[in-house]
């Protein structure tokens, strides 16, 4: 049911408003009295927050409904209301035909493993034979409008002053205007795109990447903003554009973010999917890194450690420890602003990182865990076990570079990713990995 961020998929298939009243019934059968609820703009939001909130109150679980709000402003509430969990109705960057849901918990980790196998065991106890409430006991619902405000003040007082600073933010038709709002209440001249909440995403695809970010850079590119930063639609996620409209990829970001939190002997929690860049970048500072598997939610377990000081993610997601942990995008856009504010560009902290050739793909294929066994099967007869990493799917740690190869969690598909010092052999490597998924599909059935 899970994947690495929450239950998402295509609404009317995999997602629809049985499996909310499911987990909200199951939700309500563990150990939670009151939870926040709350959606991204998704057409099909509305009615799958209804069904989960009747499932909850049928439990007898009080319920606190935000509204269309970002991810972490509906992680943060759960805190900020005193309640035992939290549910966001969206599936995030996908496209918009899916749907899904996100829980929290009140220190805004999302469910971990342990917490996620409790839930899925109660929804089945709940199908089969489902204990709900006397009809004079089921939960109340109330609503709440201060936790955008509230999530404002805070993004404005972590950016300081910004006067001076022009901003470019494009919201993606998403949920993260609360960004553009902050950025504003900090002194900043901002301009925005995409900015009406629209959960068809007519302005681009949802997920912010290089591609789908090239109206940004060309406006920011055409004009004399100082930066650039986009969301994904529930604003988890935050990419950035430079001041001369250039695209700064993940792996850059989390090496600035990682370099301006950590000091001596911290640790920055990363993926397995992370560029040699970040680490070589924190060995400057005294810092190392940490290898988790892909998902926030693994990052920010390890963040829980007390050496590790950042943990982020080259897809967007950014987590400070001492702040949340949850990965806040619009708070990584007030930390990047105040970073670009003081250095003077962008541009120049990132020339300061030093990149290798990275390169990633993917495969769309029927049963990913068949693929993947047989991945695994041939990378063993391939490769001695000393420089191969299981961590997540099957990473090879090779003297001149690495690949990897793993699953993903949220999407029918097999991911590729590799790198080296050198051109070529970055190329090499990527060919090396994909024969390996290709050979697996070939003998896996789908």
């Amino acid at each position: 049911m899970f994947g690495t961020s929450g239950v998402r998929g295509p609404f009317g298939t995999d997602v629809d408003a049985d499996l909310a009243l499911r987990l909200g019934r199951g939700l309500g059968a563990t150990d939670v009295a009151r939870v926040v609820v709350g959606r991204d703009p998704r057409t099909t939001g509305p009615l799958l927050v209804d069904a989960l909130s009747a499932g909850l109150r049928e439990t007898g679980v009080d319920v606190v409904r935000l509204g269309m709000a970002a991810t972490p402003t509906v992680a943060r509430s759960v805190a900020w209301q005193d309640a035992d969990a939290g549910v966001v109705v969206t599936a995030s960057h996908n496209p918009p035909r899916d749907n899904g849901f996100k829980f929290w918990t009140p220190t805004g980790q999302a469910f971990d493993e342990e917490r996620r196998a409790e839930l899925v065991a109660a929804v089945d106890a709940q199908t089969d034979d489902p204990s709900l409430a006397s009809w004079d006991e089921v939960g109340e619902q109330t609503r709440w409008d201060g936790g955008e405000r509230r999530h404002r003040d805070l993004l404005a007082a972590a950016a300081g002053d910004l006067s001076g600073l022009s901003i470019v933010v494009d919201v993606g038709n998403g949920a993260g205007g609360v960004t553009a709002d902050a950025l504003t209440d900090a002194g900043a001249h901002v301009e925005t795109l995409n900015g009406r909440p629209d959960g068809r995403f007519p302005g681009r695809p949802s997920e912010p990447d290089e591609e789908s970010l090239a109206s940004l850079q060309a406006h920011v590119s055409a004009t004399d903003a100082d930066l650039g930063l986009a969301h994904d639609g529930d604003a988890d996620r935050m990419m950035a554009v430079d001041e001369t409209g250039r695209f700064v990829p993940g792996d850059v970001l989390l090496a600035l973010f990682g370099a301006a939190v950590a000091g001596d002997g911290d640790r920055v929690a990363v993926p397995v999917d992370t560029s040699l860049a970040v680490a070589d970048h924190l060995a400057e500072v005294g810092a190392s890194v940490t290898r988790t598997k892909v998902g926030d939610v693994y990052v920010a377990a390890e963040c829980q450690k007390p050496d590790v000081a950042f943990g982020g993610e080259p897809s967007g997601a950014w987590i400070f420890p001492e702040e949340t942990l949850c990965p806040d995008g619009p708070y990584a856009a007030m930390r990047l602003a105040r970073l670009v504010a003081d250095a003077g560009s962008l541009g120049g902290l990132t020339n300061e990182v030093e990149t290798y050739p990275l390169e990633r793909g993917s495969f769309e294929v029927g049963d990913k865990a068949a693929v993947m066994e047989t991945v695994e099967s041939q990378v063993r007869a391939e490769y001695d076990a000393d420089v191969i990493d299981d961590i997540d799917g099957v990473r090879v740690n090779l003297d001149d570079g690495w690949f990897l190869v793993r699953a993903s969690g949220t999407q029918p598909l097999v991911r590729v990713t590799a790198e080296a010092r050198e051109p070529d052999r970055a190329d090499d490597l990527l060919s090396a990995a994909r024969g390996i998924v290709t050979g697996a599909k070939n003998r896996s059935p789908e």
